[in-house]
């Protein structure tokens, strides 16, 4: 069938090889219980969870073992049924390679689930469904885990837009999603579509995965949903590049997409929805793609929690393998210890050997050739952001626009000169980041200060005020007539009505004394609090 609806391309993007056949010859696979699961605390956007077991507690699959610390954060559950072992820092897939806080779990075989209820979602408040998704773990599964009962919170929306393009290359979750369960897609997007009120809804998927397209539109038949199949290439995948292609409209610089009436989930978010609504089960497993020098390549349903380890033992990795990539091969991770677990932003396995990964050339002095502002999906300037970010220029970096930036690696996939640009940015990106941090916490200290000299002195001129009104109570009484009772009592009163408004009129006067025309700020206010 024909593609009715009419595409906006965005600038630049790039045509890497795909590498997706080899682990979409199989079905998805359900990879075996491990004895020992490490889950960690943080695996979504926002405050990690707070830990609520302790070594020893006995546990049920998907009870919770984390729960959330404030708005933007999420529940983290039990994939397994089984006993406490630690609560400690582990091994975790994370850029600075350090280890963080873990709930490790011995399983007992059993695999034991808490009771589940499923919910009528026609038949619940908003905030009633988005508090139920958060307990249930819901999390962006594109990459970015960004917690969703907090991107659900925007009503009514004109479009919303499901993410099944699925770019980079090696990575195949989301089209083998698609063609074995588009029924419990359909179902999520339902949800998320009641939830926002959304005018339309359309589905991005790019047009390598025909199988997916097909039974997506089969699924979505009479529901009142467009599946768009649009152009394969890399970076379409990205959340504004998507709507862009699709509507045309372009996300502002530094905003969200609800700042121009749209919102976009991951076609696997939209999934774990469904589960947790109309089974009541919380986020504890998620497929994988396990593909590149492998013997046998595939996708795989896989406990949160799971060694890397244990998938790369499933696949068979060759003899020449030399390491392992988390996720794509434009913005994947290098993983350095194979005991960390799978975490909820783990879509992809991907074996390295020299002949798929050759090491890259030494880097040489750009030539100024303008291939990665051609190339850049986020129509920036690569090479100046460079020369900023090397000779830390950080203010001239956030002035070309460096946190429109989405890491996707176009410029450093074309470069000639082989220049880890991407690295370069997230250099920038991390002293700017810390640099506003320190700013903040000055700014903080500053006024804290402030307020304490401005407490101090006007502590200080009510203790004086104080004194000056009982000296002169004091004098009044002292100067009394001895005779005359009513009449000493009558004096006695006028005399602290007297005091009480000369310490008035003298208050006045020190105020003004101290601040010229200048109103005194009420003792109860801090500055800035108008």
């Amino acid at each position: 069938m024909a593609n009715p609806r009419t595409l906006f391309p965005f600038n630049g993007g790039v045509h890497p090889p795909d590498h997706k056949a080899e682990s979409t010859q199989r079905p998805i696979a359900i990879l075996p219980m491990p004895k020992r699961l490490s889950v960690p605390m943080r695996q979504h956007g926002g405050n990690p969870a707070k830990p609520v077991v302790q070594a020893g507690d006995a546990v049920l699959k998907g009870q919770v073992i984390g729960e959330a610390d404030g708005y933007i954060s999420s529940f983290v559950h039990a994939p397994t049924s089984g006993h406490v072992v630690s609560v400690a820092t582990m091994p975790v897939p994370h850029p600075s390679g350090l280890d963080d806080l873990c709930v490790e779990i011995e399983g007992d075989g059993e695999d034991r689930w808490i009771a589940r209820q499923a919910v009528d979602y026609l038949a619940r408040t908003p905030a009633e469904l988005r508090d139920i998704l958060c307990r249930a773990g819901v999390v962006g599964l594109g990459g970015a885990v960004f917690p969703s009962h907090v991107k659900l919170n925007a009503h009514p929306l004109d479009t919303l837009v499901i993410n099944a393009a699925e770019c980079e290359p090696y990575i195949t979750c989301d089209d083998m999603l698609m063609r074995e369960r588009a029924d419990e897609i359909i179902q999520g997007i339902l949800i998320a579509r009641h939830l926002m009120e959304a005018k339309e809804v359309l589905i991005g998927i790019e047009d390598n995965k025909p199988q997916a397209i097909a039974a997506m539109r089969a699924a979505a038949h009479g529901h009142d949903m467009e599946v768009v199949a649009v152009p394969t290439l890399y970076p379409s995948g990205s959340a504004k590049q998507l709507i862009q292609l699709l509507t045309g409209k372009e996300v502002p610089s530094g905003g969200l997409p609800t700042a121009i009436g749209i919102q976009c989930f991951n076609v696997a978010t939209v999934y774990t929805m469904h589960r947790a609504i109309h089974f009541g089960e919380p986020v504890v497993s998620r497929l994988v793609t396990v593909t590149g020098n492998v013997g046998q390549a595939g996708n795989l349903e896989v406990p949160i929690g799971t060694p890397f380890g244990e998938l790369a033992a499933w696949a068979s990795p060759k003899p020449d393998t030399d390491g392992y990539i988390m996720g794509g091969p434009m913005m994947g991770l290098p993983l350095t210890d194979m005991n960390a677990p799978v975490v909820k932003a783990s879509n992809c396995l991907i074996a390295r050997s020299p002949s798929l990964f050759p090491d890259a050339p030494r880097a040489m002095p750009c030539i100024r050739c303008t291939r990665c502002a051609q190339a850049c999906p986020a129509d920036l300037q690569p090479q100046e952001l460079f020369w900023f970010a090397r000779a830390s220029n950080f203010d001239k970096a956030r002035e070309y626009k460096l946190f429109d930036c989405i890491e996707c690696g176009c410029c450093s996939y074309v470069c000639p000169s082989h220049i880890p640009l991407v690295q370069f940015y997230r250099y920038a990106k991390s002293e700017i980041q810390a640099q506003d941090k320190d700013k903040k916490l000055a700014d903080q200290a500053r006024e804290r200060h402030e307020y304490r000299e401005f407490r101090q002195e006007r502590e200080k001129r009510e203790k004086a005020e104080k004194h000056a009104a009982k000296a002169a109570l004091a004098k009044v009484v002292a100067s009394e007539p001895a005779d005359g009772a009513a009449d000493g009592a009558d004096a006695k009163k006028a005399a602290i009505q007297a005091a009480v408004e000369r310490a008035k009129a003298k208050k006045a006067a020190m105020a003004l004394n101290s601040q010229g025309d200048a109103v005194t700020p009420e003792p109860d206010k801090q500055p800035g609090d108008q």
